[in-house]
């Protein structure tokens, strides 16, 4: 019997042009945003946020996903440096102290106690929602499956991108920086959500050119 591989049971079919296709050929986009210090807000500075966030809830018409991605802080260049340091020091007493605090902040990076945290947000659209396309809901039942023509995929990504423009706007307005993720990234985000030990001690595979869109 032959063995299934992990592609059979992601829900992902392709990266292209910075969108994720899924296997019902739904798109989405992906935002990566910055977070804020809430609490070091002045009270009026927190009802303020919390108003534009409201008004920027309030003003969509579509659904949208926020994720939080943690994992541990990947220190690896700085460990490097550090053992560099030690092997450099020629003071005896100084070289252990700096062989002490090496093993002290490893100590501190497997214990888990200092992590960071990612978040973004993901935009969906369909191509039933392009406008135009008359489709009732048993003949798109029928469509979602196939694959859509480029003229089709160009103008779900236009729309895509219409949203994820409005999104990026209305966070902006909270204080919040926004970027959206190309090909290269969205590749290396999915990668490293089923690869974290490797992706937390920043590997990650090349990508070939010709995935690159």
């Amino acid at each position: 019997m032959p063995q299934a591989s992990t592609q059979q049971f992601l829900e992902i079919d392709q990266i292209r042009e910075g969108m994720v296709i899924l296997r019902n050929k739904s798109l989405r986009g992906v935002i990566m945003v910055s977070s804020q210090n809430f609490a070091l807000k002045s009270d009026e500075e927190q009802q303020a946020t919390i108003y534009q966030f409201q008004n920027f809830l309030n003003s969509l018409d579509f659904s949208l996903e926020v994720v939080v991605q943690s994992r541990r802080l990947n220190i690896t260049g700085y460990l490097e440096k550090l053992k560099e340091m030690e092997r450099a020091q020629e003071n005896e007493l100084l070289k252990i102290q700096t062989a002490e605090y090496q093993k002290f902040i490893q100590d501190l990076i497997v214990g888990g106690s200092i992590m960071s945290k990612n978040f973004f947000v993901v935009i969906p659209f369909t191509l039933i929602e392009i406008p135009g396309m008359q489709a009732t809901k048993g003949l798109f039942k029928q469509q979602q499956n196939m694959e859509p023509t480029e003229d089709q995929f160009q103008r779900a990504k236009a729309q895509l991108w219409q949203r994820m423009e409005f999104v990026a706007m209305g966070l902006r307005r909270c204080g919040l920086q926004c970027v959206p993720l190309n090909t290269p990234e969205l590749i290396e985000l999915f990668w490293s959500l089923y690869h974290p030990e490797e992706a937390e001690v920043g590997y990650y595979p090349e990508i070939p050119p010709e995935l690159i869109q």
